[in-house]
């Protein structure tokens, strides 16, 4: 990562052909722009072009990147996808709310078109996931291109800002689930848990777990 300068709303960072945007930036004619007072990051992603922010600094560390393993709480679930809000960035838990979309076709590495939402998730279900990709809500960027009328401080939590995420690896999924009956349900296979109460089983996408991501 290279070292951090400090831009204030409105400062050009780079053009859209060095950079990908991140958190606390956004995109105009090509270039990239700061939406807030904080401190500029850059962090490689492999052969992609970096991705580029902009956050406080006291958000510096509480930043879920591209390719991290973050820890997840679903929210809301239909056939396309699954909404949750992520909790912590590998072991570090996060300060600010931020938003996350678990794609069907993200789900799991085989046999995409066969999989169905609702038998890999459920709400409340506490998941293990890996960063995709960020993006501002479309409305908010379009609010901030037409009226040029930026912030002068915004934080992360008002940014609404959505991850895409994946669990297309053994080791990502669901890490923990309670049954209807309340209990917490044991993994007995990669795509069922069962109830140790009522020892039914329910469909999950299973996380094969590794110590370190276990918070909940």
């Amino acid at each position: 990562m290279s070292p951090m300068k400090l831009c204030v709303p409105g400062d050009k960072l780079c053009s859209t052909d060095d950079c990908r945007p991140g958190t606390g930036v956004y995109m105009r004619h090509g270039y990239i722009y700061s939406s807030l007072a904080g401190y500029v990051l850059r962090k490689n992603e492999g052969e992609e072009l970096p991705v580029i922010s902009v956050v406080r600094e006291t958000e510096t560390q509480l930043l879920p990147d591209v390719g991290a393993i973050v820890t997840c709480k679903v929210t809301s679930i239909n056939p396309r996808f699954a909404k949750v809000h992520i909790l912590y960035v590998g072991s570090t838990p996060l300060k600010d709310r931020f938003r996350g979309t678990i794609r069907k076709e993200d789900v799991r590495a085989t046999e995409k078109d066969k999989v169905e939402t609702y038998k890999s998730f459920r709400p409340g279900d506490i998941v293990l996931a890996k960063v995709v990709s960020f993006h501002l809500l479309m409305e908010q960027l379009i609010f901030w291109l037409f009226t040029l009328d930026l912030p002068a401080q915004i934080s992360l939590g008002d940014v609404q800002s959505n991850y895409l995420l994946t669990t297309a690896e053994n080791e990502l999924g669901v890490v923990v689930a309670h049954s209807e009956a309340g209990a917490q349900m044991v993994p007995v296979s990669w795509c069922e848990m069962q109830c140790p109460r009522t020892h039914t089983k329910e469909f999950r996408k299973v996380a094969r777990v590794q110590p370190e991501y276990l918070h909940a």
